[in-house]
């Protein structure tokens, strides 16, 4: 996808039209977070841009590892299986890291779980809500008695590293849900919706939790990974619809997570097959799919 403008440019109202949604503070989050020896190499805050997936997709090519881009705002934001992703200026934390894994390239499809439980642990300690993991790449809050996804992660390949982009709803009001499946951390009651310090919180953990990942060459069980996602998965043990690419459907419950990150459903017909793409729904015993939908 191509941005709709150059990054940076500026449209919409200033940043400090809402006084309830300052804006991120560029200066100290780079002097936070950059430093030598660290994974972070740098830091650019732009107002709006398309999609910071793409802009760093886009440059990979000539950015080291551990370059981060930031958006206040996102017009052309994506999700998974290219659903749109759109939330007012401000209203929440988007951004993207390009990563260089030098573990094996068939371990790098638990970089979008490892960045998941990064996010989801940084959001619970410092926000003070039980985040939970749907599998594969969703962050889940419960607003009122409703589970609702209040983020997601997308991960592609660029330039021979991978890019992996991070959208949390946080101050996304109820008038401004774009489906009623959403949710976000102020509607979830969170103790702190400043994100300045979430942000922070975020990408320190994703260091420390790749670090861990890299350490171990990408060995998902000798790093923790595969243990600490499935204890934060809210998809496990439940009753599933696996909808899989090329319009096959498989209900089942999901048992585990399998050494290569997917999700293994054992079927009403005593069989166990391993999920390692498609649209996960929730299934309650009795009434509607829990959707947890943002387009």
């Amino acid at each position: 996808m191509t941005p709709t403008d150059r990054p940076g440019r500026r449209h919409g109202p200033a940043p400090w039209s809402d006084l309830s949604r300052p804006p991120l503070h560029e200066t100290a989050l780079r002097r936070a977070l950059v430093r030598p020896g660290g994974l972070w190499t740098s830091l650019d805050l732009v107002q709006e841009t398309g999609s910071t997936n793409a802009d760093l997709a886009a440059r990979a090519e000539e950015l080291p590892e551990g370059a981060v881009l930031v958006a206040e705002e996102q017009v052309a934001g994506r999700g998974r299986l290219d659903r749109r992703w759109t939330a007012p200026a401000r209203s929440g934390i988007f951004f993207s890291v390009l990563l260089r894994p030098t573990a094996p390239v068939e371990r790098w499809g638990w970089l979008p779980l490892l960045t998941g439980i990064a996010a989801a642990s940084a959001v619970s300690r410092i926000a003070g809500v039980d985040t939970g993991l749907k599998w594969p790449n969703d962050l889940m809050v419960t607003v009122g008695s409703e589970e609702r996804k209040a983020g997601g992660i997308l991960a592609e390949t660029a330039g021979g590293g991978i890019v992996i982009g991070v959208g949390i709803n946080v101050s996304l009001r109820a008038d401004e849900l774009p489906v009623p499946t959403a949710g976000s951390l102020g509607l979830a009651q969170a103790a702190v919706t400043d994100r300045d310090p979430l942000l922070r919180a975020v990408l320190r953990s994703l260091e420390e939790w790749y670090g861990r990942w890299q350490g171990a060459d990408g060995d998902a069980a000798a790093s923790g990974v595969q243990a600490a996602y499935a204890a934060g998965c809210v998809t496990l043990g439940r009753a599933v619809r696996a909808e899989l690419p090329g319009g096959e459907a498989l209900t089942g419950e999901a048992v585990a997570l399998d050494g290569e990150g997917r999700l293994v459903l054992a079927t009403v017909d005593g069989v166990q097959r391993p999920v390692g793409a498609g649209d996960i729904v929730h299934l309650r015993p009795d009434g509607p799919p829990e959707g947890s939908r943002q387009e």
